[in-house]
């Protein structure tokens, strides 16, 4: 049964994607094992590990590769769009290689244009170096001042071009004399204390670099080879075709990689045609815990990703529970807006024993375009992007699990959508805490006066919305969710939960 015609007409003029949550960016490398020339497709292989992280950024992508010892024989492609918007199968030729390290981007610090588009590629005293890097600098202003004072010019606004040059001009930590891009990226570290992810290929090298905060993901795998992945042969026994690191396991799998482990906070891990070898773990300062970002958990990690030894869906899963036992409701069915809240709609149902429905179909094919359509189709909002399932809910009341509010445009079209389509009463549950600050470490939560929970309670929201009640997780359940798991034992457990408390985990330089 169709929806009220009249209803329809009045929904906002909002593009729903233009206020979505966005990560900075994901990157990835890879190195070939054993004798060079390799037999292992780099430039496909990495490709291929960027699409798996398409989510992290959406912007631009780029792939550099080397053969080696060879500091001058660097490939590299960059270009604005998706992964397989940006290379060709020529430009995978092109590229061949024994290693190389790619990355896809979403600008938070300097615009989204090519000229910020990475890996970004410089060359040095001690040779030529390729960086990606996914995080923000929060002491960037001073750092930016430092790098000016010595003469050296910056070309853009981004973070990424001045960690280069910091690599670049920075010297060794703890080695007098000689080329020790260790002792570099050791000192930028004691420097830059946050938010990054890097992964940094000089020569025959890749080093995979996560700040001793541990803010941003990274892990590493091991490619196997055909005859491994396939069955036929033990994984334990088998030869190693090449090493990987990425912003998540999720993309492991597509390039027939297995998970290895997480590059720990603080940690340099060296990555050659041997394996990996960690160099040194540089410690965090006062002694802190440390601050992986816990909306990785609630949003922007791909479901199947592995953080912390733990799988993300199963972390949403257990926040949904919560959930339920926090905020319960009575209600006939539970459902989602798709789709990054059905972990957590799934979990709520199963505790609160309210069968989950599925009362929305998105309209996957749905975005921004350069035509805009007609004021007529724009006001219609929601309703291009979702339909209702109207035979699963009818004359029922809903329950719905959304992991995030922040600035609240698109819950009220759906709601609308929902009640116009014959829903008796809808309930709002959220699969976090409310969004109150602002964040500086790579993610684009916007200002305190955007964000929406800051304007108005609860009650007021289930009001502005249309929704019968609203209520969001607490900040003690989320934790309890997040870490109660936890599999490493005697690990240090810390999360950045700014965002949400205002508690930065250290002195913000704005």
């Amino acid at each position: 049964m169709m929806a009220d015609q009249e209803s329809l007409v009045h929904f906002e003029d909002v593009d729903t994607d233009e206020f979505e949550l966005r990560e900075a960016c994901g990157v990835f490398g890879c190195v070939a094992a054993g004798e060079w020339p390799s037999q292992v497709d780099v430039p496909h292989t990495i490709s291929v590990g960027l699409v798996g992280l398409q989510h992290r950024g959406q912007e631009s992508a780029g792939i550099v590769t080397g053969y080696g010892a060879d500091t001058h024989r660097f490939a590299q492609k960059k270009g604005m769009g998706l992964v397989n918007q940006v290379f060709s199968e020529e430009d995978m030729v092109r590229l061949k290689g024994n290693l190389g390290i790619g990355h896809t981007r979403y600008s938070t610090a300097g615009e989204s244009s090519w000229l910020n588009s990475q890996p970004l590629v410089v060359d040095t005293l001690h040779g030529r170096i390729a960086v990606a890097h996914n995080g923000e600098l929060v002491n960037a202003k001073s750092l930016r001042h430092k790098i000016l004072s010595h003469g050296v010019g910056l070309s853009t606004h981004s973070d990424s071009e001045l960690i280069t040059q910091l690599l670049s001009h920075t010297p060794s930590c703890g080695e007098p004399k000689g080329i020790n891009w260790v002792g570099r990226i050791k000192r930028l570290m004691l420097e830059a204390h946050l938010s990054y992810s890097l992964v940094v290929m000089h020569k025959d090298r890749v080093y995979a670099v996560r700040d001793p905060f541990g803010n941003r993901p990274l892990c590493l795998g091991k490619l196997l080879t055909a005859a491994a992945y396939s069955g036929k042969v033990d994984v334990e026994d088998c030869e190693i075709d090449g090493y990987v690191v990425s912003s998540e396991s999720c993309a492991f799998q597509a390039i027939g990689a297995k998970y290895y482990r997480e590059v720990l906070p603080g940690e340099i891990v060296e990555i050659s045609r041997d394996g990996f070898h960690s160099m040194c773990i540089v410690p965090r300062p006062e002694n802190k815990l440390p601050a992986f970002c816990i909306f990785e958990y609630i949003y922007f990690a791909r479901a199947d990703s592995f953080l912390e030894g733990q799988m993300v869906y199963s972390v949403r899963k257990r926040c949904g529970k919560q959930l339920a036992i926090d905020s319960p409701v009575n209600a006939d069915i539970v459902s989602t807006v798709p789709e990054s809240a059905t972990p957590a709609a799934l979990g709520f149902s199963e505790q609160s024993g309210i069968p989950y429905a599925e009362v929305l179909c998105k309209n996957r094919y749905v975005g921004r375009t350069f035509i805009q359509p007609s004021k007529r189709l724009r006001q219609l909002g929601v309703a291009k992007k979702f339909g209702s399932l109207v035979e699963n809910f009818k004359g029922k009341r809903i329950v719905i699990i959304d992991d995030s509010i922040v600035r609240g445009n698109t819950m009220a079209p759906i709601i609308r959508l929902l009640k116009a389509s014959g829903a008796a009463e809808v309930h709002i549950r959220v699969a976090s805490p409310p969004v109150l600050h602002p964040c500086y470490m790579g993610i684009n939560i916007p200002t305190k006066e955007e964000l929406i929970a800051n304007h108005m309670s609860t009650k007021q929201l289930a009001q502005h919305f249309g929704a019968d009640s609203l209520e969001y997780m607490t900040l003690d359940g989320l934790v309890s969710a997040v870490t109660d798991n936890i599999s490493e034992k005697g690990r240090k457990i810390g999360h950045c939960t700014a965002c949400l408390s205002g508690q930065y985990p250290t002195k913000l330089d704005w």
